[in-house]
């Protein structure tokens, strides 16, 4: 039985529908994210699973209980939001002592509590000081208190990070990190950012328009995309699709006609592929990650020329824009390897077969 179960969820506002038959499981102990841009029903999810908000319809169910109709402080669980929502007039620690005073805990109870949370978020040093003279890290840290200092067995995010700078960013992913995994805890972390997603969850589920367009661990979703809309939703810069036609097919491999050339690829050895019918017009794709300079060693089959568009510096590697014809793609490079390309070049491209995938026009589903 999963800890979380989320099946069939809908919610409207009016005539906007911010879910439309979201279902998730999460399992206990698990680090889980919900990935997807604005608008798309992230924390519509996380306020209806906490109870902040009541489904149009479909369940919740939590450690084997519907908790669809109970009331948030009955759930046992937490939500940290996009903004802090520090009582301004308050210290750090009379912060974090709220609600467990709200709860009727006793005085010493709380001391305890207060002492464990500051040593285990390292803001020992801040329980006297009102929040305007922390920065935004402790802050961010004092709202976590907040939510974690009540024990809950599962602990909503809400965006937590789109109100710090960068290298803030990048320290309190790791610190996310060690805090579950020293605390055992069952996490839901909702964000538009892939990277955070892909960095720290054991499983992302990406969602759009209120539905789940695929859900599994950040590796699958990277390299084998069920579809479109995740292949342009995970990994930066997202993946390269070119329109194609299938120009002839046998059980060993498929031939792409594209604006690229000829491309001959090798079936993937799985079950159930079909629909890869002659002249059938398809999405190829190809991250950018996996294009490269041609090497004398590259088949033919899977090398193509390019002009380059430009180049665009990122510290350690390159993102170079090539046109093909009128076909724009990235391409990501080390930067030693990037240093010599200039605007206006004219290159050859290639790629392992392999790396490439191929989905429907249509629906966006992925066929190989």
């Amino acid at each position: 039985m999963s800890f979380l179960s989320l099946r069939g969820l809908t919610k409207a506002y009016g005539d906007i529908d911010a879910l439309s038959g979201l279902s998730i499981d999460v399992n206990e102990g698990e680090f889980f994210a919900i990935l997807g841009p604005s608008s798309a029903g992230k924390t519509t999810a996380l306020r209806t699973i906490c109870g902040l908000e009541t489904p149009d319809s479909g369940t919740v169910v939590f450690e084997g209980r519907d908790v669809t109709d109970v009331p948030p402080r009955s759930r046992g669980m937490a939500m940290i939001f996009q903004s802090f929502a520090l009582y301004p007039h308050l210290t750090t620690a009379e912060n974090l002592a709220y609600p467990l005073r709200e709860s009727g805990m006793k005085a010493g109870d709380v001391k305890r509590r207060l002492h464990e949370t500051a040593d285990l978020l390292n803001i020992a040093h801040a329980m006297d000081r009102r929040p305007a003279t922390l920065s935004g890290g402790e802050q961010q840290r004092v709202a976590i208190g907040r939510a974690l200092i009540r024990r809950p067995r599962l602990l909503l995010l809400d965006e937590p990070m789109t109100n710090l700078d960068a290298k803030l960013r990048h320290d309190m992913r790791a610190e996310f990190k060690r805090l579950h995994r020293e605390l055992g805890m069952t996490l839901i972390y909702a964000t538009p950012d892939q990277s955070e997603a892909l960095s720290m969850a054991e499983r992302v589920a990406v969602i759009v328009e209120g539905r789940i367009a695929a859900c599994d661990n950040p590796r699958a979703l990277y390299h084998d995309p069920d579809n479109t809309t995740v292949a342009t939703l995970v990994g930066a810069p997202p993946m390269n699709l070119v329109h194609g036609r299938i120009e002839a097919t046998d059980e060993a491999r498929i031939t792409l006609q594209l604006a690229l050339g000829r491309i001959p690829l090798d079936l993937p050895k799985r079950e159930g592929i079909t629909g890869l019918d002659i002249g059938r017009e398809v999405f190829f794709g190809v991250r950018p990650h996996a294009l490269r300079p041609a090497r004398e060693s590259d088949s033919a089959d899977c090398r193509f020329d390019a002009q380059v568009h430009l180049t665009e510096p990122l510290g350690d590697i390159t993102v170079v824009d090539l046109k093909v014809n009128d076909i724009d793609l990235k391409m990501v490079l080390p930067e030693s390897e990037a240093l010599t390309l200039r605007t206006g070049d004219t290159m050859g491209i290639g790629f392992d077969a392999a790396s490439a995938r191929v989905f429907d026009i249509n629906d966006g589903a992925r066929l190989m």
